[in-house]
C-alpha cells in the first residue's frame, strides 16, 4: 500500500492591493473506499483568516475563507500524506443485460439522469466521435473503448487550451490535456447513455511513464451495474489504480475547480502552481508552473479568479 506526501502550493500576486477576497478550496482528499487519509495540513498566507468547511451536493469537502485586509498576495499552501491500498478492478466484460439493468437504476437516481445528459454538439463536433462505439459492447467494453479511442485520437500537447477551451475547440483541435481528455469521453459516455463523472485529483506513477504526474490530474469515472463507480483514466489508457489520488468530484472541470474566489480590486494577478509528490523510495517529482489565472470583472470593483488548467 503505497503512501505519498503530497505539496500542492497555489500563489496569487496583485500588482496593486486587493481587499475583501473570498475563496473556496477543493484540496481535500474525498473520504472513500480506496484512499486513506494520514495527515493534512492547509495554510494560508493571512495568519488571521479561518477556513471552514463544508460537504458539497456531490459529497466533496469544500473550504471557504475570506481575507478582508488590503492584500497583494495569496498562497494557499496543502500539505497532505495518504496512503492508497492496493485496488483490484475486474476487467470482465459483463454481458449485454448490464444495459438493461443500468437502465433501472438510472430511473431511480437523481444524481444518475443528470450526470447522463451529454452535452450539444455541432454536426461537425458529432463526426469527429462517431465511430468510437460498436453495438455489441457491453457497458463494460463501451467505457474502456471509448478510453482508448481518447487516448489515440487526442494528442498530448500543454498550453493550447485553458479552462475555458469549449468541447468543440478541443475537437477540432484534435489535442489538449487530462481536463480536456475528460471532458472529451464523459461526452462519449454520456451520448451512450452511460452515466460518468469528472474526477480531480492527483497522479502518483513514481517514473512509470504516465502523463500528468506532479499537477493535479483529471480523469473519468462510470457507473456500471454490480461495480458501482469504475475509474479510468483517459490520458494515459489505464483503468484508475493505486497511483490515483481523488480530490473530488462533478459533473466537468467547474464542479472541481481546486481554488476559485472573488475579490475587491481593479488589480491584474499573476498565478503560479506548485506540486510535489514524495514517494517511500525517497524520490519526489515536482513541477512549478506560471499560469493563466481566468480573470473575470463581476462588477465595477469586485473580480473573480480561477485556478489553473488541470494537467
Amino acid at each position: 500500500m503505497p503512501v505519498f506526501q503530497i505539496q500542492h502550493t497555489t500563489q496569487y500576486d496583485y500588482d496593486y492591493p486587493v481587499w475583501e477576497s473570498a475563496n473556496s478550496i477543493k484540496l481535500y482528499p474525498r473520504t472513500q473506499e480506496g484512499q486513506e487519509i494520514l495527515s493534512q495540513q492547509v495554510q494560508l498566507s493571512d495568519k488571521e483568516a479561518r477556513i471552514e468547511t463544508y460537504k458539497d451536493y456531490f459529497g466533496n469537502t469544500v473550504g471557504v475563507f475570506n481575507i478582508l485586509a488590503n492584500h497583494q498576495t495569496l498562497i494557499i499552501d496543502s500539505v497532505l500524506t495518504v496512503r492508497i491500498p492496493t485496488r483490484t478492478v475486474s476487467t470482465d466484460p459483463g454481458d449485454m443485460s448490464d444495459w438493461e439493468r443500468m437502465g433501472v437504476a438510472k430511473q431511480e437516481q437523481i444524481l444518475l439522469l443528470d450526470l447522463a445528459r451529454p452535452e450539444a454538439l455541432s454536426e461537425k463536433g458529432q463526426t469527429v466521435l462517431a465511430d468510437c462505439f460498436s453495438g455489441d459492447q457491453t457497458p463494460f467494453e463501451a467505457v474502456m473503448s471509448s478510453m482508448a479511442y481518447v487516448f489515440e485520437r487526442f494528442q498530448y500537447i500543454k498550453g493550447i487550451t485553458d479552462v475555458e477551451t469549449t468541447l468543440e475547440e478541443v475537437l477540432s483541435l484534435g489535442s489538449g490535456v487530462c481536463q480536456d481528455f475528460a471532458h472529451v469521453q464523459l461526452y462519449l459516455l454520456r451520448s451512450r447513455g452511460i452515466p460518468a463523472r469528472y474526477v480531480s485529483g492527483y497522479i502518483c506513477p513514481n517514473k512509470n511513464g504516465l502523463r500528468g504526474e506532479g499537477a493535479t490530474h483529471a480523469w473519468v469515472e462510470a457507473w456500471l451495474p454490480d461495480r458501482g463507480w469504475v475509474g479510468v483514466d483517459p490520458t494515459n489508457n489505464v483503468l484508475v489504480s493505486n497511483t490515483h489520488v481523488t480530490l473530488s468530484v462533478g459533473r466537468n472541470f467547474k464542479d472541481c475547480t481546486p481554488v476559485k474566489g472573488v475579490f475587491k480590486g481593479g488589480a491584474s494577478h499573476a498565478l503560479s502552481v506548485y506540486v510535489s509528490v514524495g514517494y517511500e523510495d525517497g524520490y519526489v517529482s515536482s513541477e512549478h508552473n506560471a499560469l493563466k489565472a481566468n480573470k473575470i470583472i463581476v462588477s465595477s470593483e469586485t473580480t473573480d479568479h480561477v485556478q489553473q488548467q488541470q494537467q
